[in-house]
């Protein structure tokens, strides 16, 4: 329902400002939560039988050809943890990993859900367009996340 009737220019300049915003805001909020939320072996970020812990996604997206050219938002937000390159493949370090792989998932999770809003200032099907976008910009990175977190298990040597 568009409660603000903007001239189509400034909608679409309210939404190239607002969708960077709502996508860092999603990363900050996650950012200020504890880390007991964001526990690799809840149901939630565990890895599903029909994932093949994480081989699907080579298997049908090819995800190691493009999964390097994603943004590390670890390294964008303030206090955040870069998973860009693993270096310390200390215990600590592959927790704090799956923590923040965890965080990153939870984040655009987050992220795909304002995508609604933007019926508000802009006609119905906008909110068509706004899903696509929404889930073509943060389907990647969860998809990253949930092939690379069986991966730091197996390193790891848990199951």
């Amino acid at each position: 329902m568009q409660i603000v009737d903007l001239p189509a220019g400034w909608t679409v300049v309210l939404i190239v400002i607002l969708w960077p915003s709502l996508q860092m805001l999603a990363g900050g909020l996650s950012r200020r939560l504890p880390d007991r939320l964001f526990n690799h072996q809840s149901s939630f970020y565990r890895s599903q039988p029909w994932e093949k812990d994480g081989k699907i996604y080579q298997t049908w997206f090819k995800i190691r050809c493009w999964k390097p050219l994603l943004p590390d938002g670890g390294a964008i937000i303030p206090g955040g943890y870069s998973k860009k390159h693993l270096t310390d493949y200390s215990s600590a370090n592959l927790d704090k990993f799956l923590h923040e792989s965890c965080r990153a998932e939870f984040s655009h999770w987050i992220a795909i859900m304002p995508f609604w809003l933007f019926g508000l200032i802009g006609p119905p099907v906008i909110i068509v367009f706004m899903l696509i976008y929404a889930l073509a910009v943060n389907t990647p990175c969860i998809m990253a996340q949930r092939f690379n977190r069986p991966r730091i298990v197996k390193v790891k040597g848990e199951r």
